[in-house]
């Protein structure tokens, strides 16, 4: 019983030992045996394998770490060379030729100083193109065609012009009153523009203007371009037009606004010189145009400064108005927008006729009495000047030369009734080219 504890309580040498219960009392008096050594649990020896994975993350990460410093170190350095001011000390000219590679380009741009190394431009584009695919946008080509490189360009500067494609550009002026066939052969005279134009346009279909162009574009691009501007010109202004006009259709406004081009070249009486032949027509009356008889004899190629002779008047061709009713079957020129748009809202006039003033203008008239009165001072001013040009020391010391006629309606009353040669003689009047 000396043994035996009370409940709930421990023996207190099993406490100090942790051992079980002494089978005897010598055993009691062995000394405290050591505790047993712990076992190490599964995580740890999952650390101690995991040590070397984690030596070599580490390894890697310090290693890109220090890639990226290196990296960036170098991207400023060449970022700083592609900003460099470039070796140019004057702005110059450059012509990069259709289908040169980019080793081409950069030795071009190295022999004509614009660069000091063909290799940074190369490392640079490439590196431009690059940038471009990681973005996920599509890397620029360089363009062919003429540039004006500013003074000490860079690197970067040249890759955005060549890759931009801001080429120089040239200005084609096509002057209103051509004919078809004229403005083809002076689109082919031209050094800036390449290739064929396919065929002869119909006249009066291209819109006379001045058109900005690159170097090299197709010359039946540019006629496309003016047929394109003039279709929209005559749409808009033929929307905007004045009611009751004695034309029918946007193709008679330009017939009619053809022969107003080659009538008149000052822009304040172009809206009168159409009233007349609007009022004409309302009234069945021949138009009587002069250039209407050069057109009907020489076609798209008619040379409008030469004078008229009196049996041309006389000859009966689809376009003399003279000897035809109403409106030629085509456009006599290629008019240009002030001419339609006057032919589409002339001036407010009841007036039929007029006459060259001599000073390249014309004088305007509602009635036949008051127009041969006017075509008789005319005839006394073409008289004046025609001596003027005649003598040589008519002009001396003025320092100007004799004044141009412009064309004459002549006055003939009615369609039916034939141009009279008593009242007006056929003589030739000097036609100002425009």
């Amino acid at each position: 019983m000396r043994n035996r504890h009370p409940a709930g309580q421990r023996d207190p040498y099993l406490a100090r030992t942790g051992s079980a219960l002494a089978r005897s009392p010598s055993e009691r008096l062995e000394p405290t045996r050591p505790r047993p050594p712990r076992r190490r649990n599964q995580g740890a020896r999952q650390s101690r394998r995991a040590r070397p994975l984690l030596r070599l993350v580490n390894g890697l990460l310090t290693f890109t770490l220090v890639v990226m410093i290196l990296a960036g170190a170098a991207a400023y350095v060449f970022d700083g060379q592609l900003d460099a001011p470039g070796p140019l000390q004057q702005a110059k000219t450059i012509a990069i030729p259709k289908n040169e590679g980019t080793l081409e380009i950069a030795a071009r741009l190295e022999r004509e100083g614009m660069v000091t190394d063909r290799r940074l431009f190369v490392v640079a584009y490439r590196w431009t193109q690059l940038a471009a695919m990681i973005e996920g946008t599509k890397p620029a080509p360089l363009k062919a065609g003429d540039y004006s490189v500013r003074q000490y360009a860079s690197v970067r500067q040249l890759i955005e012009l060549l890759s931009e494609g801001k080429t120089l550009t040239y200005r084609v002026t096509i002057p209103e009153g051509l004919t078809s066939y004229q403005i083809v052969e002076r689109l082919k005279a031209d050094p800036n523009l390449s290739g064929d134009i396919q065929a002869v346009p119909p006249e009066g279909s291209l819109l006379p203007e001045t058109f900005v162009v690159e170097r090299g574009m197709p010359r039946q691009s540019v006629v496309e371009r003016m047929q394109a501007e003039a279709h929209k010109l005559i749409e808009k202004a033929w929307a905007h037009r004045k009611r009751d006009l004695a034309i029918k259709s946007a193709e008679e406004a330009v017939i009619l606004a053809s022969i107003v081009e080659k009538e008149t070249g000052r822009s304040d009486e172009r809206d009168r010189v159409a009233a007349v032949f609007l009022n004409r027509l309302r009234q069945n009356m021949r138009l009587q145009s002069d250039p209407t008889i050069l057109y009907g004899l020489s076609g798209g190629k008619t040379v409008w400064s030469r004078p008229i002779q009196k049996p041309e008047i006389t000859q009966k061709t689809t376009h003399n108005t003279y000897q035809i009713d109403g409106l030629p079957p085509t456009p006599i020129c290629n008019p240009g927008r002030a001419a339609l748009e006057a032919v589409l809202n002339p001036a407010d006039t009841k007036d039929l006729y007029f006459v060259a003033d001599g000073a390249g203008g014309h004088v305007f008239a509602e009635t036949l009495k008051d127009h041969n009165a006017n075509v008789q001072k005319w005839r006394a001013t073409e008289k004046e000047l025609r001596g003027k040009t005649v003598s040589p020391t008519a002009n001396a010391g003025s320092g100007a030369p004799a004044a141009k006629a412009r064309s004459v309606v002549r006055t003939v009353p009615t369609a039916k009734t034939p141009p009279d040669p008593s009242a007006e003689p056929a003589t030739p009047e000097a036609k100002q080219k425009r």
